[in-house]
C-alpha cells in the first residue's frame, strides 16, 4: 500500500520524530531524517557519502533550516531542529500536512500561510549528490530561505565545534566546503542571493543516540544562507555533493531519471505484484535499496556488487547477503545482479571460508554460516536463471570449500570424522548469527555443534552432489557423506522429552536444550534434516512460543534469561540482542518450513499482514531489523 503519513502523526513530534526516511545512490551513501524534520540520529544527513563503496560513509550536509517569507508576513519554518534542552527551533513540523513515498522519493507537503509547499529529497544513483526540490503549489509567490549545515565527519561521530577549521568559498550559486579533511559543494538553481556569514550552531540534539547511552549532541558549520524566488509550479533545488555539478546538468532531467528508476523496478519485478499499490510493490521498490555497488579490492579490477544489510551503520555481511539474495535480487528481476554479486564473495574465498564482513583494512572471515548460506543461494540462482554455465564454472570451488571445511579451516571449524557433523568455535569468538559481543563477552556462545549450521552443512552437501551429478564428475563420496551427516543430526538433535532440537550439541557444557528458532532451518531448506511427525512438533512449538507478528523470537518466554526489552547502553541492547528479541528475517525459513510442514500456503501468507501496517511506523517503507518481544512490538535496530 502507498506509504502515507497525515497531519495527525506529522503534527506530533514525539511520533513524527519516531518515523525515518531514507533515499539511497547504490554506493552504500545515502539521505535520511525523520517525519518530523529534526534528525535524531548521528548517522542522519542530507548528503552522507560514501567515499569507497559501499564503505568510508561520511555525513557531510546534515540538515538545512528551512523558512518561507511572504510579503508582509513572518517567516514561516519549514524544518525542524531539536536541542539539548528539548527547545524545537525551527518549528515546521506543526504545519507539516503530510509526508508519504512516491516510489524511493520522499514527498514533504506543508500548509502555512496561505499556501501549500512541497519538498523531495532523492539521490542520483552512483554520485555522491543530493537533490533536494522545492514546490510552490498553491497560494501566492514568496520567497525560500535556506541554511545548510555541514558535519563533515566521520559517520560514527559526531561534529564537535572546537575541533576543526572550515573554510568556504562562494561559487555565485553556492558554496564549497572545506573542513575535517572533507570537501563538498551546494549549488541552488536558480541561482540565489547569497550571504555568506560563516557560523556554528552547537549542542543539537541526537534523541536516539542518547537512548543508546552514546554522545548525543553535536556542533554544526553554516557557510550563510540562500534565498530563492518561490513561485507557482516552477521548482527550485539545491544540490549537494562531493563535486561540483557538471555543465549542462538538468534538474528537471536529474529528477525524471529518479521517477523513471522507481517505476523501472516494479516493471522488471519477476514476481506478481498485482499492481503498483501492494505491499510485494512497496518491498521490490525498497529492495533497490540494498543493492549497491563494491569498489574493488584492487583499482584495476572491474566493479564489484554487494547487498548492505542495513541502513544507517551496516556494510555488506556475507551471512546476510547470502540470505536476502534471492528475495533481493531474483524475486525483484535483478538476476544480473545475483550473479555479480556471487561472483563477488566468490572472488574473496579465502581457506573455504567467504568473507563475514568487510572494513576498510580489508575482509573478516569469522562466520561458521556465511559460507553456507552460499550454497542455498547459488541454488536459487540456478532454479531462477538455469543459468548452469555459471554453477559449473565455480564447482571445484565450492567443492574445495567443502573440503576445506572437512579437513578444518579458521576457528576450529572441522568436520567431526566421529558422526559427519560440523563443529567449530574457540572462546571469545563468536561465529554464528547470533553474534553479539561486547569486550570480551560472547553473549551467546555457541561452540560446539549448532543445530542450523549443520543443517546448512548437510544442504550444502547434498546441493554439491547434485551439481557433480549433472555435470557428470563423481558424486558418490558427497552422497555418502551426505546421508550420514543427516542420520547423526536426527539421532543428536532431537531432544526428545522438550518435543524440539537441541540448540546446540556437544558444546563446552554439553548439549544446549534452549527453545530458539535456529532450529526452523533444520526444516525449510533445500534438503531438510527432519520430515514428517518430528518435523511437525517442532514447528507446532516453534509457533506456540516463539511466532509474533513480526517474526521469531530468539528464546522462548519460558526461559529464565529472557529479554523483554530492548534499550540502555551498549552492554544492555547486545545482552538482549538474541536473547528475545524478534528478528523478521526468520520468518523466510518459518514460512518455507510452514508450507512444506502444513501444506497451507493461505495459511503462510496471512502472517505476512501485519507487515503492511509496519511500513508506515518506522523506517518508511522498510522492514526494522528486529522487534520487541512483547505487546505492542516494538520496532527498534536499524531500517
Amino acid at each position: 500500500m502507498p506509504v502515507r503519513i497525515g497531519p495527525a502523526v506529522c503534527r506530533d513530534f514525539e511520533q513524527s520524530i519516531a518515523r525515518e526516511w531514507l533515499v539511497t545512490n547504490g554506493l552504500g551513501g545515502f539521505a535520511s531524517g525523520t517525519v518530523s524534520g529534526a534528525n535524531s540520529r548521528r548517522y542522519h544527513g542530507l548528503l552522507v557519502a560514501s567515499l569507497h563503496p559501499p564503505g568510508q560513509r561520511v555525513v557531510l550536509l546534515a540538515a538545512t533550516e528551512d523558512w518561507l517569507l511572504g510579503d508582509g508576513q513572518d517567516p514561516q519554518p519549514l524544518s525542524s531542529q531539536e536541542y539539548w534542552d528539548g527547545n524545537i527551533d525551527p518549528d515546521g513540523f506543526r504545519t507539516l500536512a503530510e509526508v508519504r513515498l512516491h516510489g524511493l522519493v520522499p514527498v514533504f507537503t506543508w500548509e502555512v500561510g496561505g499556501r501549500v509547499v512541497e519538498k523531495r529529497v532523492f539521490m542520483e544513483q552512483g554520485r555522491n549528490r543530493t537533490v533536494i526540490s522545492y514546490r510552490l503549489l498553491e497560494g501566492d509567490a514568496a520567497r525560500l530561505r535556506v541554511r545548510p549545515f555541514f558535519a563533515h565527519r566521520e559517520f560514527h561521530a559526531q561534529r564537535h565545534g572546537r575541533d576543526d577549521r572550515f573554510e568556504v568559498v562562494e561559487t555565485g550559486d553556492g558554496w564549497v566546503i572545506e573542513g575535517g579533511g572533507l570537501r563538498s559543494s551546494i549549488q541552488a538553481q536558480p541561482a540565489p542571493v547569497l550571504e555568506s556569514r560563516p557560523d556554528w550552531y552547537w549542542r543539537i540534539l541526537h534523541r536516539a543516540e542518547r537512548e543508546r547511552g552514546l554522545d548525543d549532541e553535536e556542533d554544526l558549520f553554516t557557510p550563510g544562507v540562500l534565498t530563492l524566488p518561490l513561485e507557482a509550479n516552477r521548482a527550485v533545488v539545491l544540490v549537494a555533493g562531493t563535486e561540483g555539478l557538471p555543465v549542462g546538468w538538468s534538474a528537471a532531467q536529474s529528477q525524471a531519471a529518479a521517477e523513471r528508476r522507481g517505476a523501472g523496478l516494479l516493471g522488471q519485478a519477476s514476481m506478481d505484484i498485482a499492481g503498483p499499490a501492494t505491499l510485494a510493490a512497496d518491498l521490490v521498490v525498497t529492495a533497490a535499496q540494498f543493492r549497491v555497488a563494491r569498489a574493488p579490492a584492487q583499482p584495476q579490477s572491474a566493479d564489484q556488487r554487494t547487498i548492505v544489510a542495513g541502513y544507517h551503520w551496516f556494510g555488506d555481511w556475507g551471512r546476510d547477503t547470502m540470505i536476502s539474495l534471492p528475495g533481493l535480487t531474483l524475486a525483484t528481476g535483478f538476476a544480473a545482479d545475483a550473479r555479480e554479486i556471487l561472483g563477488t564473495f566468490l572472488q574473496y574465498v579465502d581457506q573455504g571460508m567467504i568473507p563475514n564482513t568487510f572494513d576498510d583494512l580489508g575482509a573478516a572471515y569469522n562466520s561458521m554460516d556465511a559460507t553456507l548460506w552460499l550454497f542455498q543461494a547459488v541454488h536459487a540462482y540456478l532454479v531462477r536463471t538455469d543459468d548452469w554455465d555459471f554453477v559449473r564454472s565455480h564447482l571445484p570451488q565450492l567443492l574445495d570449500i567443502v573440503d576445506r571445511h572437512i579437513a578444518g579451516t579458521r576457528h576450529n571449524i572441522h568436520m567431526d570424522a566421529a558422526d559427519g557433523l560440523l563443529t567449530g568455535g574457540e572462546p571469545g569468538v563468536q561465529l554464528t548469527w547470533m553474534d553479539a559481543k561486547v569486550g570480551d563477552w560472547v553473549v551467546t556462545p555457541r561452540q560446539g555443534k549448532p543445530v542450523e549450521i549443520n543443517a546448512l552443512w548437510y544442504n550444502a552437501l547434498r546441493l554439491l552432489a547434485e551439481w557433480r551429478k549433472r555435470a557428470r564428475l563423481p558424486y558418490e563420496i558427497l552422497d555418502g557423506m551426505a546421508e550420514r551427516t543427516r542420520a547423526s543430526a536426527q539421532r543428536r538433535f532431537w531432544y526428545g522429552s522438550g518435543g524440539h532440537l537441541y540448540d546446540v550439541v556437544d558444546g563446552p557444557d554439553g548439549d544446549d536444550a534452549s527453545l530458539r528458532p535456529n532450529q526452523v532451518l533444520a526444516l525449510s531448506l533445500v534438503y531438510p534434516v527432519f520430515a514428517g511427525v518430528k518435523a511437525r512438533t517442532v514447528m507446532d512449538l516453534i509457533t506456540a512460543e516463539l511466532l509474533t507478528p513480526f517474526g521469531l523470537r530468539t528464546l522462548s518466554p519460558r526461559d529464565p534469561r529472557y529479554q523483554p526489552h530492548y534499550g540502555g547502553d551498549q552492554k544492555a541492547r547486545d545482552g538482549a540482542y538474541h536473547m528475545g528479541l524478534v528478528w523478521p528475517w526468520l520468518l523466510g525459513p518459518y514460512l518455507d518450513a510452514h508450507a512444506r510442514v502444513y501444506g497451507d500456503r493461505d495459511a503462510a501468507r496471512q502472517v505476512l499482514l501485519p507487515f503492511i501496517g509496519h511500513l508506515s511506523e518506522a523506517g518508511l517503507g522498510s522492514v526494522s531489523e528486529i522487534f520487541e518481544p512483547e505487546p505492542p512490538f516494538r520496532p527498534v535496530g536499524c531500517i
